[in-house]
């Protein structure tokens, strides 16, 4: 599998997004909303110290409209965010980068997935014209469709809404698998 390096950087690097809320933690309808309820999926925490320790750059890329609909604040979902990156770094690895969607549906921004902001801004930040051969990790369609339009290789995990979202049509060429657990050890083994 190709995915792109980083010619500036002292040795090759690959890159990988995730989806947050079902993916790297439990999702909920009624949304997350507080650090207790941060709550990891087991092996997802690992499976992210994994790559890094064998030279994958991780990005998150979420859409978080429990801000707009007022059902926590900024500063909360910095401290989930800490709480995500703690944890990682307990186990040895990093998430390089997370951005999020803030609005609610009805904003019309272009960063809310399925529309291709937030991975523009991952792009960017890492000096890629686009995304061709990232993987991109998420339980729901609009992840892989927002992923999909700069180029990102779909996997869908059946863990959060990954086996309702299973029930529909998925993008040519999307990958499904148990859980980011099973994802990393599936990538783990091409790149070797």
């Amino acid at each position: 599998m190709a995915s792109p390096t980083f010619p500036h950087l002292a040795r090759p690097v690959r890159l990988l997004v995730l989806d947050r809320d079902g993916v790297i933690n439990e999702d909920s309808d009624a949304y997350v909303k507080s650090v207790a309820e941060w709550i990891p999926i087991p092996g997802s925490i690992e499976a992210i110290a994994r790559l890094c320790q064998a030279g994958w750059t991780v990005a998150v890329a979420t859409n978080q409209s429990g801000l707009a609909r007022g059902l926590f604040d900024a500063r909360t979902l910095d401290d989930m965010h800490f709480k995500m990156q703690q944890l990682v770094m307990e186990q040895g690895g990093r998430i390089d980068l997370v951005v999020h969607c803030p609005h609610g549906p009805e904003a019309g921004c272009t960063c809310r997935k399925p529309l291709p902001g937030l991975f523009a801004t991952i792009a960017e930040h890492f000096h890629l014209a686009d995304l061709k051969g990232v993987p991109v990790i998420g339980d729901s369609l609009r992840d892989l469709q927002a992923g999909m339009q700069l180029g990102g290789e779909p996997y869908l995990v059946r863990t959060g809404k990954g086996q309702r979202t299973l029930e529909g049509t998925l993008p040519p060429g999307t990958q499904v698998f148990d859980d980011l657990a099973s994802v990393v050890d599936h990538l783990l083994k091409e790149s070797r």
